[in-house]
């Protein structure tokens, strides 16, 4: 078996509203989208370079498939890698998300930050600051679980 992608699919209260949200703070475009005549969106995907697609529609209740903030939130986060995680994240909170952790330098060799979509889902936005090594990166770990 092979496998050539993995697009997260997300289910949103306001598909529409959430597509909008996501291609002005990503700079993103919309593929396209699938509508229904009530104004549903049954399936969106979203453009964002490299290969990498985000599905989403509106939440369908009736079959199970309920939204994010629907259920109180979501236990999956996003992690995007972008040039400066900082900027991103602060158009994220002026646009309307919820700061969860202000950016910082981490011992893995990223500065990241999250914050929490007005959807309810979680987004990590993080960016390199130095390479590091797995066997590095455990000792530092390790390091800072001690301390």
């Amino acid at each position: 078996m092979a496998i050539h992608e993995l697009f997260p699919y997300l289910r949103v209260h306001d598909a529409a509203a959430a597509i909008d949200f996501y291609c002005k703070l990503f700079d993103v475009t919309e593929k396209f989208r699938l509508t229904e005549p009530n104004g549903r969106i049954g399936h969106a995907e979203l453009d964002f370079g490299n290969g990498a697609t985000l599905m989403l529609s509106d939440a369908f209740p009736e079959f199970g498939l309920e939204s994010a903030r629907t259920i109180g939130g979501s236990p999956v986060a996003l992690h995007l890698h972008v040039d400066n995680a900082d900027a991103v994240i602060e158009r994220a909170v002026t646009a309307g998300a919820t700061l969860v952790m202000a950016p910082q330098d981490h011992f893995y060799g990223e500065r990241s930050g999250s914050f929490d979509d007005p959807f309810g889902h979680r987004w990590s936005i993080g960016h390199s600051i130095e390479d590091v090594t797995p066997q590095e990166m455990q000792r530092r770990y390790t390091a800072m679980l001690a301390a």
